[in-house]
Parts: structure tokens; C-alpha cells; sequence
């Protein structure tokens, strides 16, 4: 069926739940502390020019993370989305 990817292959307007981190130590802690733990949603928002870092809707928050740590995120559920739709619905709620 739908294969794990890393966070860092979504594409602008993506949305995906939060399956298996991969990180170690103070980076796990961190993520996790910021809002990644398993079955959270988590749209792709926004990428810079240079691809580097990336802007994540993150539990009501937009995060930017870099490609390396993004990589070591693992995402169940990848699916289209509207980026603009989610921080409106968003900013509702």
C-alpha cells in the first residue's frame, strides 16, 4: 500500500501523518517537542527557493525544518492537499 517516505520528499500543498522517527538524542527530543509524534498531520506549506529549509503546518503551528533533519522523519498516509486551505482552516479553529 501507501510506503513510508521521508518528510522531506513533500511537495508544497502535501499533507501526511507522522509514522516513525529516526532521529537520535537531542534532535528526537526536539522533534518531538515541537509536535511530531506518531499519527500527527503535517502539511508541507511552503519550500524556500533554495529548497532549504522547508515550512511545515505542525498541531496549529508552522515550523521550518531543515532537509537533514526533515529526512529522518518517516510519513504514512501522503496525500494532495491545499496549502492555503489548511492555514484558513487553521486560523478558524
Amino acid at each position: 500500500m501507501n510506503q513510508p517516505v521521508p518528510l522531506s520528499s513533500l511537495e508544497e500543498g502535501q499533507e501526511a501523518l507522522v509514522g516513525t522517527l529516526c532521529a537520535a538524542g537531542s534532535i528526537r527530543r526536539r522533534l518531538r517537542d515541537l509536535g511530531l509524534t506518531d499519527g500527527a498531520r503535517v502539511i508541507c506549506l511552503q519550500k524556500s527557493p533554495c529548497g532549504d529549509p522547508t515550512a511545515y503546518l505542525i498541531r496549529g503551528a508552522v515550523i521550518a525544518l531543515r532537509r537533514q533533519d526533515a529526512s529522518t522523519i518517516l510519513m504514512k498516509g501522503v496525500k494532495a492537499h491545499g496549502a492555503d486551505d489548511a492555514i484558513h482552516r487553521n486560523s478558524r479553529a
